[in-house]
């Protein structure tokens, strides 16, 4: 069966899991901070702020060594029902050699700043499901792929759908995104342009009250261009998330994701290492204010 046959059956049985069963409203669970590398549809409430610390890993490329680690600070506040406002700074750190394409670096750096703006347009308590979108602008100053200096724009917006499939107990989410990103390089002034696509798919379980257990899988297709005019790669990672209640107002989320499948355009590997890393991890702490 094609690809897109595949993803277009996995966003159809997701949106099915999502409607309504028997007329039961669900409520229960918090999905603001549930998964790692996805989002969930609730967004806090009115007066709500947040302080949290996000440390994202990707290790391993085609070839050589390679690792690259950002470590965001961000802070959240709910100026009004169903809007939640953040804003946030970021460090890298990266570590090449060897790795065909990219120049050897070994170097840490303050990043950019970015902006993350969420509207809840259905809550779960009284809709069939929750639906927020959200728009994440960045401006960074260091490209997080290669480390070269840059001066670089992106947006990432996600439709996020979610429902808690056993109340109380187990919530579905899915993730439809678009990643468009502007850079040109310092020095030379070469400029570039790129996009990703993807659907994400997430189950989460309570094993007892304030752990939850679960995972995540997410189809991601890089272009060439921010109107997805050629493409360059695509990749399946999969890989387990855990969320930890540590207090009233304490909270940690973990998670993992390695490339099951991938393929670069023009290739036939069983993994693409150009566009996409090996391994990815994330780690947030989040405390309320």
């Amino acid at each position: 069966m094609p690809i897109r046959s595949k993803i277009c059956r996995a966003v159809f049985v997701c949106l099915s899991a999502l409607l309504p069963g028997g007329g039961v409203c669900a409520e229960g669970i918090d999905t603001e901070h549930l998964f790692g590398f996805m989002i969930g549809t609730d967004i806090g409430s009115v007066g709500e702020r947040e302080f949290q610390s996000e440390t994202t890993g990707r290790f391993a490329r085609n070839g050589g060594k390679y690792r690259a680690i950002g470590q965001e600070f961000e802070l959240e506040f709910v100026p009004a029902r169903n809007v939640r406002v953040e804003l946030g700074t970021s460090f890298a750190s990266h570590y090449i050699r060897g790795v065909p394409g990219l120049e050897d670096r070994r170097q840490l750096s303050w990043e950019g700043v970015s902006v993350d703006l969420r509207y809840r347009f259905l809550d779960r308590d009284a809709a069939p499901f929750g639906l927020t979108f959200a728009v994440e602008t960045h401006a960074n100053r260091i490209d997080e792929t290669t480390a070269a200096a840059v001066r670089s724009y992106g947006t990432g917006l996600t439709l996020a759908f979610d429902r808690e499939v056993i109340p109380n107990r187990a919530v579905a989410a899915l993730n439809l995104i678009y990643q468009p990103e502007w850079s040109r390089l310092v020095g030379t002034g070469a400029a570039e342009q790129e996009s990703t696509i993807g659907v994400a798919l997430g189950l989460m379980v309570q094993t007892r009250p304030g752990l939850f257990l679960g995972g995540e899988a997410r189809y991601l297709r890089q272009y060439e261009g921010i109107g997805l005019q050629e493409l360059a790669g695509q990749a399946l990672f999969v890989g387990p998330t855990a969320y930890f209640q540590l207090s009233p107002r304490s909270r940690l989320t973990a998670a993992w994701s390695v490339q099951a499948w991938g393929r670069p355009a023009g290739s036939n590997a069983a993994l693409d290492l150009v566009n996409f890393e090996r391994h990815q991890a994330r780690l947030i702490f989040g405390i309320n204010f």
